[in-house]
């Protein structure tokens, strides 16, 4: 994963950039939640990817068997501990996400969320293809992006956390829609649907991809027996 998340907003950064997100923001964020926990509802072993301090664990955790938090940050993981504390059947391990601790086929449901694909840093195809390995045949993969349709809301929640030095200033003359650029280095893109279609399908996945609360665009995946394109290269 890129250096920028392990040095800004981790730990209780991470979390104050939260609480300083809008209504509309906020409705994003438990829309997708939602979405995501009906998808995983009676799983066994779900594993998130970037899980930071824990959000979206622990929310999950009470509708399945175990959930497992993957984050590089050391210091994200040492506030899940306190977050999720009263929780026994959530885990939490330290590694990359494009090298998964974990073997083949360990894992029920695999998510990526928040437009994680751009923030992770990380070459997409090969984020997708180590979560299509980590994860069941019959299991579950979802990935989710913005929707264009939040670009405002979504602008002003980065300008937010700019003012409150949490990020850098953004630069408005690069800021277009769907990429966010910041004096610090930050720099956000947005997938389209039919991008993650295509990252799927060169992994040998069928992605049926919807929008959801005009907020966020959702890749959901039943994973199959096929195998990698053999043109690509992870």
């Amino acid at each position: 994963m890129g250096t920028y998340y392990q040095q800004h907003l981790v730990g209780p950064d991470l979390r104050r950039a939260y609480e300083l997100a809008s209504p509309r923001i906020r409705r994003y964020l438990r829309a997708e939640i939602e979405y995501a926990v009906r998808g995983a509802r009676g799983a066994g072993r779900v594993l998130e990817l970037g899980c930071g301090y824990g959000r979206f664990l622990r929310e999950i955790a009470p509708h399945v068997g175990r959930v497992t938090g993957i984050d590089v940050v050391r210091a994200n993981l040492l506030a899940g501990r306190d977050y999720l504390g009263d929780l026994d059947n959530c885990e939490l391990v330290q590694t990359n996400a494009v090298r998964l601790a974990f073997a083949d086929a360990s894992f029920d449901v695999t998510l990526c969320v928040q437009n994680g694909l751009s923030a992770f840093r990380v070459d997409p195809g090969a984020l997708v293809a180590e979560a299509v390995r980590v994860t069941k045949v019959r299991g579950r993969i979802f990935f989710s992006v913005y929707s264009p349709r939040i670009w405002d809301e979504r602008l002003e929640w980065f300008r937010a956390q700019a003012r409150a030095g949490l990020i850098g200033p953004l630069d408005e003359t690069r800021t277009r829609p769907g990429t966010i650029v910041c004096e610090d280095g930050l720099r956000l893109t947005t997938a389209s649907g039919e991008e993650l279609r295509e990252l799927f399908a060169r992994t040998g996945q069928r992605a049926q991809v919807r929008e959801i609360d005009r907020s966020s665009v959702f890749a959901e995946v039943t994973k199959e027996e096929s195998g990698l394109d053999p043109s690509f290269k992870q």
